[in-house]
């Protein structure tokens, strides 16, 4: 699993600088997973990024983390999210994030989002993620335009993950950390160019023996 974290972000890296230089217009690169600042041990996305977008509407906003197939989502009463899998067993679930759909200029096209443990926030591990638990993509920055039943209104980027307890896994709790976002950042002057809204969520992970 260590392995195929460390070429997911090779990856990553590769075609943040080879895929703008190919095609120089930012509305139709490919984005790439909000790895670089955890890695130096950030504690979220604002340390680099300014939270200063106009996207800030509740009503109009949608995060939400649901089962990949049934579509359910796991949200609790109290807006925190709620995963429990049975050890050993694979989860997959969806993350969704959008913003209403407008008419205004100003709107985000592309959203990033990260799942971190915060305990591991000070280690040196390529994965944020809680320990004792595999998952294959805790982080991703995508362009908006992927389509949801129940969501047309909005502009929505889709994406699963799948999660599996081993046998080191205990019940841990994450945050989801992510951006509504707009332009492209300054390099080495993260706060400069591109525009956006950050948010938090809880997830709770319990291990079901």
């Amino acid at each position: 699993m260590k392995t195929s974290i460390k070429i997911f972000f090779a990856a990553a890296l590769l075609l943040a600088v080879v895929v703008p230089w190919l095609n120089p217009d930012p509305h139709q690169a490919f984005a790439y997973p909000p790895g670089v600042g955890i890695l130096s041990k950030a504690k979220n996305c604002v340390t680099c990024h300014a939270n200063n977008g106009p996207w800030t509407d509740e009503e109009r906003t949608v995060i939400d983390i649901i089962e990949k197939d049934s579509r359910r989502s796991f949200r609790q009463p109290d807006g925190t999210f709620l995963l429990q899998v049975k050890r050993h067993e694979p989860l997959s679930v969806r993350t969704v994030i959008g913003y209403k759909k407008s008419d205004a200029s100003v709107v985000p096209y592309r959203n990033g989002w990260i799942y971190i443990d915060p305990t591991t926030i000070e280690s040196n591990s390529l994965s944020k993620f809680a320990p004792g638990w595999d998952v294959n993509l805790q982080a991703s920055c995508r362009l908006i335009g992927d389509n949801l039943e129940g969501y047309e209104d909005f502009s929505l980027t889709v994406l699963p993950m799948t999660i599996r307890p081993t046998d080191a896994a205990r019940d841990g709790q994450l945050i989801l950390q992510g951006m509504l976002t707009r332009g492209e950042s300054v390099k080495d002057k993260g706060k400069e160019g591109m525009v956006g809204n950050f948010f938090e969520r809880i997830v709770k992970l319990k291990v079901l023996d």
